[in-house]
């Protein structure tokens, strides 16, 4: 059990036969939500639990789950695995479990969102007993991928749940869930971890060696998704996004020209699945760093960069650090489809170079 996730995993075995029928899992991306999600379900189906409360993983329930071949299991995810770890999770779970499919065919594309073909198989697969004669449980994940349609079908299982039946749902937005299916569930957010928790993780993990204090700023102190960058050689990118921005002078049209062919023909960069809506999002927090300085805030994504971001921001007024963060928060929300990548690099490097005095535009 990840040490920040200890909390809010105590308080659920405190609950025992008082658990509720649905939960809400939320938190930020890469705390591990999914995590917390898989504990349960594999507590719940678990014939002997260990004396901490988790899953023994040898009875023949935890042998079924791990096989991913669990009957009383079921998880509501997007076929796209680009969707399913839109969470921003990093969890490597005991098994993939039964995935209720939309049954495309191969030359199909895979969805991006839980259809309600899903929701319909779930649905008919409750109108049976547990297998076992215990619980079931039903994971959603990320929650957020339900259209309407979607969200109204589960809607109809959440107010009339199956016996012995628990929905786990998975969401870092939760705001964009239907108020009737927040309504349903008894919400647990997940508070991210504090100094000694990270610490403790750092010290623990293997791997978090690789895991640099920069990456792990850059994600907001989420660990799990700054992990899943450094596992991707995500280190370098950040590096040289770093460099390029460090200056007091920048081009903003050489600079697009060659921000577009290091997203376009780098191979670390296409490897590693590093676009454009990834180095916007970079942009923002830059800028943001930018603002929070200029009015008399602290940095938090870039604290290594912090003396250059002081200069930097001394260099712009009030008004435009405002305008400029503001620029970016819309910027943001059209990254992923830009008409010409070329000309949406030079527009943002502008809008970004004339909040500063001196910067050529």
């Amino acid at each position: 059990m990840l040490p920040w996730l200890e909390p809010s995993w105590a308080r659920l075995l405190a609950l025992g036969e008082r658990l509720p029928h649905a939960l809400l899992v939320t938190g930020a991306p890469g705390l591990g939500k999914r995590d917390l999600a898989e504990a349960l379900a594999a507590r719940l189906l678990c014939e002997a639990p260990a004396a901490d409360g988790q899953a023994c993983e040898h009875c023949t329930p935890c042998q079924w789950r791990r096989a991913g071949t669990h009957p009383d299991l079921r998880r509501l995810t997007p076929e796209s695995a680009a969707a399913r770890n839109a969470a921003g999770e990093a969890a490597e779970t005991a098994g993939a479990g039964e995935t209720a499919g939309a049954g495309g065919g191969e030359g199909k594309a895979k969805s991006a969102w839980i259809v309600i073909e899903q929701v319909r198989a779930v649905q008919e697969a409750l109108t049976m007993t547990a297998h076992r004669g215990g619980r079931r449980v039903v994971i959603v994940d990320p929650a957020e991928a339900m259209n309407p349609f979607t969200a109204n079908a589960l809607l109809k299982l959440l107010e009339e749940p199956p016996q012995g039946c628990v929905f786990v749902l998975v969401s870092c937005a939760s705001r964009r869930l239907l108020p009737t299916i927040r309504s349903r569930c008894q919400q647990w957010h997940i508070p991210p971890p504090d100094e000694s928790a990270l610490r403790r993780w750092r010290a623990e993990q293997g791997d978090a060696g690789r895991v640099s204090a920069g990456l792990l700023a850059l994600c907001g102190g989420m660990p799990l998704a700054a992990r899943r960058l450094a596992e991707q050689g995500f280190e370098a990118l950040f590096a040289r996004f770093v460099k390029d921005l460090a200056t007091d002078e920048i081009d903003p049209l050489r600079l697009a020209g060659q921000w577009e062919a290091w997203i376009k023909k780098d191979k670390a960069a296409l490897a590693a699945g590093f676009g454009l809506p990834m180095l916007v999002d970079w942009m923002q927090r830059w800028v943001s760093d930018l603002a929070a300085l200029r009015l008399g805030g602290r940095v938090r994504y870039f604290p290594a960069q912090g003396e250059c971001l002081a200069r930097l921001s001394g260099r712009m007024s009030v008004a435009a650090a405002g305008n400029c963060y503001n620029d970016f928060v819309n910027i943001r929300r059209v990254a992923a489809h830009p008409l010409n990548p070329r000309l949406f690099l030079e527009d943002m490097l502008m809008r970004y170079a004339r909040t500063m005095k001196g910067v050529r535009p």
